[in-house]
C-alpha cells in the first residue's frame, strides 16, 4: 500500500483551544507512528478573536483558501466574550458562521452517546446513542449580519430552501440506514423536529422532509414539535436514532443532548460539505480556565475520530474511539469536569498510550 498523505488545516483557536488541540495532534502523531503508510501534514491557520485583536482581520482570504484546499479542517474553539463588533455580535461567532457559509458546510452531525465510566446527566438512563443532524447554512442563522434593525425594531428572517432541506434530510436518512438503529429496539428511524404548527418556514421543512422520506421506505419517519422534543430527549432518549432539524433549533437541541451524556467536554462535531469538512469540539473557549490545564480534550479527540471517518481511515478512527472509551472507563482520562484530577496533557497522554496498547494487542 502506498503512502496516504493528508493535509490537515489546524485552527488552534482561543482560550483553551491551544491546550486541547495539541492533544488531538498527539493522537494523530501516534496513529501515524504505528502505520508507516499514514502521514499527516499539519497546516497552521491563525483564526480567532485573539488574532482579530492583533490584525483587525476576522477571516482572511488566505486562511479561507488553506481551509478550502485541505483534506480536512481540525478546529479548536474560537471566540472571546469581550471581543465584539460595534453591533454587539461576537467576532468568534462570525468567523464560525463564515467558515460554514463560505465552504458550504451544510451538515452539522453531532453524536450523542453515553460512554462507560461517565456519569450521565440523566438518572437511570443507560442507553443513549443517537445522531443530531442539523442544517448548517440556512435557517435563522442565515440572517447573520443581514437582519434589520431600525430604532426600537429588530428583525431576523428565517430562511429555508428546497435544496437546503432536501440535502440535509437525505443525509439524515443515509446515516440512519448505516446505523444499527435506536438502542431500545434496533429500529432505524429519522425524526423531524420543527414548529410547523406555527411557522410556514417549518411547515415547508416538514413538507420537503416527507418528499425525501418516500425514497427510504425501510426507515421509520417520525415528527415532533421542538418544545415537546426537549422533554422527549430527557424522558425517552433511548428511542432516538437520527434527529434532523433546522439550524437554530439544532443548535439548542444538540447542546441539550450533550448535557444528557456528561457535558460538552465529551462531544465532538462534524461540519460536512460535499468537498471539504471541518471537525471541532463544540464547547466554548472557556477563557476562565485557559492555561490551567483543566480543559477536557475528549471532545476534540472524538471530533478527530470523525475526521478520520471522513478521510476513509476507518481502522484508525475505530482505534482512536476505542482508546478514548478505554481510557475513560479505566478512569485515566477524567479531568475535573468528570470528577477526576487529570490535567489536559495527562488525558491526551493516556489516550495515546491506550492507542499503542490496543495496536499491539
Amino acid at each position: 500500500m502506498g503512502l496516504r498523505l493528508y493535509r490537515i488545516a489546524v485552527v488552534q483557536g482561543d482560550g483553551i483551544g491551544p491546550e486541547v488541540v495539541p492533544e488531538a495532534l498527539r493522537a494523530l502523531a501516534t496513529l501515524q507512528e504505528l502505520d508507516s503508510s499514514l502521514e499527516f501534514d499539519f497546516l497552521d491557520v491563525p483564526l480567532g478573536a485573539r488574532k482579530y485583536l492583533e490584525t483587525g482581520v476576522d477571516l482572511s482570504p488566505d486562511s479561507l483558501e488553506v481551509c478550502r484546499n485541505a483534506d480536512a479542517i481540525l478546529k479548536g474553539p474560537i471566540g472571546l466574550p469581550d471581543v465584539r463588533y460595534d453591533d454587539g455580535t461576537e467576532v468568534g461567532i462570525h468567523i464560525e458562521l463564515m467558515l460554514r457559509f463560505q465552504l458550504d458546510l451544510y451538515a452539522n452531525v453531532r453524536p450523542i452517546i453515553l460512554l462507560e465510566g461517565v456519569e450521565p446527566g440523566l438518572r437511570n438512563r443507560k442507553q443513549i446513542n443517537y445522531l443530531i443532524v442539523r442544517e448548517n447554512t440556512e435557517g435563522l442563522y442565515a440572517a447573520h449580519m443581514s437582519g434589520i434593525r431600525r430604532g426600537d425594531l429588530a428583525v431576523d428572517p428565517l430562511v429555508v430552501t428546497e435544496r437546503g432541506v432536501k440535502r440535509i434530510v437525505k443525509l439524515a436518512f443515509d446515516l440512519s440506514h448505516k446505523s444499527s438503529g435506536s438502542p431500545i429496539d434496533g429500529r432505524r428511524r429519522v425524526m423531524c423536529i420543527d414548529k410547523s404548527n406555527v411557522l410556514r418556514s417549518y411547515a415547508f421543512f416538514r413538507q420537503k422532509f416527507d418528499e425525501v422520506a418516500k425514497d427510504y421506505p425501510d426507515i421509520e419517519k417520525n415528527y415532533m414539535y421542538v418544545d415537546a422534543m426537549t422533554q422527549f430527549m430527557l424522558f425517552s432518549p433511548e428511542r432516538l436514532n437520527v434527529v434532523v432539524t433546522e439550524n437554530f433549533i439544532g443548535d439548542i437541541l444538540s447542546d441539550l443532548g450533550s448535557a444528557t451524556v456528561g457535558g460538552l467536554g465529551l462531544t465532538g462535531s462534524a461540519n460536512l460539505g460535499d468537498k471539504v469538512a471541518l471537525f471541532e469540539a463544540v464547547h466554548g473557549s472557556a477563557p476562565d480556565i485557559a492555561g490551567k490545564g483543566l480543559a477536557n480534550p475528549v471532545a476534540i479527540l472524538f471530533a478527530t475520530a470523525s475526521m478520520l471517518d471522513w478521510l476513509k481511515e476507518q481502522q484508525a478512527a475505530d482505534l482512536l474511539r476505542k482508546a478514548i472509551r478505554n481510557a475513560l472507563s479505566e478512569g485515566k482520562a477524567r479531568t475535573p469536569d468528570l470528577g477526576g484530577s487529570a490535567n489536559t496533557r495527562q488525558v491526551g497522554e493516556s489516550i495515546s498510550k491506550a492507542i499503542r496498547g490496543l495496536s499491539s494487542a
